[in-house]
């Protein structure tokens, strides 16, 4: 799918946002859904670790955000949304730039929606990777985001 207007614009503010710019990647696809966003890291000087490539932090920061902003848009205001937990596995070193592509199936947020007629919350782990341009993955991030409905009593 195609970025809307919308999405172009939130794209650019996600860049200019301080706290994202400050990782040294920047957002380069939103679709008008919300379903893919995808992302590029490149080697700079900004993102350059002592002994040449790309900072561990840099990959973390970079990909960091990205999934708990899709459930928020893609949930609507009615939950709750936060990133619980993360790892990363570092395979590789970074010596250029790495992409990550992140994708939201409509089913998942079906199933979110059906897990929490059921329980008052759910946690759900997310994996992307950061690949280079041959499509040679770098780092695996996993993420564990939390997801209740507002009004619904978090449990004790």
């Amino acid at each position: 799918m195609p970025e809307s207007w919308s999405t172009r614009l939130r794209r650019w503010g996600f860049n200019f946002f301080p706290a994202y710019r400050g990782t040294g990647a920047r957002v380069t696809y939103i679709a008008g859904d919300w379903r893919e966003v995808r992302i590029k890291l490149p080697l700079s000087w900004r993102t350059r670790n002592y002994v040449g490539t790309i900072f561990g932090g840099s990959m973390y920061a970079a990909v960091d955000p990205i999934y708990m902003i899709m459930l928020i848009k893609l949930l609507g205001p009615d939950y709750v949304i936060w990133d619980k937990a993360a790892t990363i596995r570092f395979k590789r070193p970074g010596r250029t730039t790495l992409y990550a592509r992140f994708v939201i199936e409509p089913a998942e947020t079906d199933a979110i929606r059906a897990a929490l007629a059921e329980r008052p919350s759910v946690d759900r782990v997310y994996t992307v990777d950061l690949v280079d341009k041959s499509g040679v993955v770098h780092a695996s991030v996993e993420k564990v985001i939390y997801i209740r409905r507002k009004g619904d009593q978090p449990p004790a």
